[in-house]
């Protein structure tokens, strides 16, 4: 008497994919290396790297910068590796290219910093004293309106604290005559003529700005003058268009 076969339904058909499941893992590997990285980064970024101490800072940043460039080589390596292979997840991959591309962003952003604090601890021989280090804009969401940062740095000397105002000006033109608008006028966030300020190392001053109907802008002066002991004065003149050309 003849074996019955079972019916058709019941056999399975299990095809064999190799190397899929050690591609899968390889891939998972460099998310996780990045992800580790990139969260650290991010963690330290929200905590803020500006202590009371420069010193400290500089040292902190020195350490942190060598362990995301480690963490970096080895999510560069993960990814060469999964490059070289066959039938990656095209997805996947793309998702780890760009997180590298976040990390390398961040890194440059670091040692920025850490730039910024050799400097004050370490200047040269021209530089000394209040400084007005830069002015930043970036539009804002609603396009009407500019974020902008300005800081001021005690270079060398800075055992003991700094004080006095800083006064900004808007430079440009309204009806081709020129005119001189103060911060103060286009910003809500700034109720003075002169911003006070008092410091050892830096100190930043933010706010928002608004630029009034039919107005050019050309240029941003500042203006920084430090009162009692160590009176000086620091004055600093940027280009409208190179601080808004990104």
């Amino acid at each position: 008497m003849s074996e019955q076969r079972k019916p058709a339904e019941e056999y399975v058909v299990i095809r064999h994919r190799p190397g899929y499941r050690l591609r899968r893992t390889a891939i998972l590997l460099v998310f996780t290396v990045v992800a580790a990285v990139v969260g650290y980064a991010a963690g330290l970024a929200q905590g803020g790297f500006r202590f009371s101490s420069a010193e400290e800072s500089n040292q902190v940043l020195e350490n942190e910068v060598e362990k995301l460039r480690d963490g970096y080589r080895k999510a560069r390596q993960q990814l060469i590796n999964l490059e070289r292979g066959q039938a990656i997840d095209e997805q996947a991959l793309n998702r780890a290219r760009k997180t590298i591309v976040d990390l390398e962003t961040r890194i440059v952003s670091l040692q920025s910093d850490l730039t910024f604090y050799k400097n004050i601890m370490a200047p040269s021989e021209t530089s000394k004293g209040l400084q007005v280090d830069s002015f930043s804009l970036v539009r804002a969401r609603n396009q009407e309106n500019y974020d902008f940062k300005l800081v001021l740095t005690q270079v060398g000397n800075n055992k003991s604290y700094i004080s006095g105002v800083v006064a900004v000006n808007v430079i440009g033109l309204r009806d081709e005559e020129k005119e001189v608008i103060a911060l103060r006028d286009l910003s809500e966030d700034i109720a003075d003529l002169g911003v006070k300020f008092r410091f050892r190392y830096f100190q930043d001053v933010e706010g928002s700005l608004k630029l009034p109907e039919q107005f050019e802008p050309l240029e941003i002066q500042v203006v920084a003058q430090a009162e009692g002991k160590k009176s000086s004065q620091a004055e600093r003149t940027f280009n409208w268009d190179d601080l808004t050309e990104n």
